[in-house]
């Protein structure tokens, strides 16, 4: 049974796809928001791109179903059209790209269906080569002041697409790319599921390059 939380602020759990392609801890981070009732949704299915992504030992101790779409052996095109079939047979209404690391074509049916976070401030250090600690490299090589993540609605190019949410974080005079890593991935623990809960509540509006939040629903729905 697909994992899911109790009482929440709205009427109806979105249906997720969550897409890895290592340890799985921005999952194993949304199944924890889930099961705590602080998230709206339902993870349907767990998509990898290679057997051995460590986040698959999250799916099958949680009991999600999940499958592989090995990039290795199929093309970006071959190996998208297979993800988005699978979405699509287990009615998935939104796919969270959680330390995902391929390139992926997004059909026209899930266009503003498909969210990403980055491990920094778009467009800053963002874009082809920039992912993990290649990020805060870079950010501490330049000599930032800040940092921080980004949640976006995905398109067909790297680090790209309207922006749903940014938070801040600082970067310190005597930070290391480990120390102001773990910085940002607090932030990216509060932003995602926020930014999911905004689109689970039907709150976000895509207008152009732009994304507008709507204010919240009430807080005395109740969940059916």
């Amino acid at each position: 049974m697909p994992l899911s939380g109790g009482r929440t602020r709205t009427t109806k759990r979105i249906r997720l796809a969550v897409l890895i392609s290592g340890g799985g801890t921005t999952l194993r981070n949304l199944i924890a928001k889930i099961a705590a009732g602080e998230l709206p949704a339902e993870i349907v299915k767990v998509i990898s791109s290679t057997d051995q992504a460590g986040g698959l030992d999250h799916a099958r101790n949680f009991g999600l179903p999940w499958e592989v779409v090995d990039w290795k052996v199929l093309s970006v095109g071959e190996a998208s059209r297979r993800v988005f079939e699978s979405c699509r047979a287990s009615r998935v209404q939104l796919v969270v790209l959680a330390g995902f690391l391929k390139m992926i074509v997004i059909p026209p049916d899930f266009e503003h269906r498909v969210v990403n976070i980055h491990p920094a401030l778009i467009p800053a250090f963002c874009g082809k080569g920039f992912y993990g600690r290649k990020v805060h490299e870079a950010v501490l090589a330049y000599g930032a002041k800040l940092s921080g993540c980004t949640v976006h609605f995905a398109d067909n190019e790297y680090d790209h697409g309207p922006i749903i949410l940014q938070e801040v974080v600082p970067v310190l005079d005597d930070d290391t790319p480990e120390t102001l890593a773990g910085r940002v991935f607090q932030a990216e623990c509060r932003a995602y599921p926020e930014a999911i809960r905004w689109i689970a509540e039907n709150r976000v509006r895509v207008e152009g390059t732009r994304v507008r939040v709507l204010p919240p629903p009430s807080a005395d729905l109740e969940e059916v």
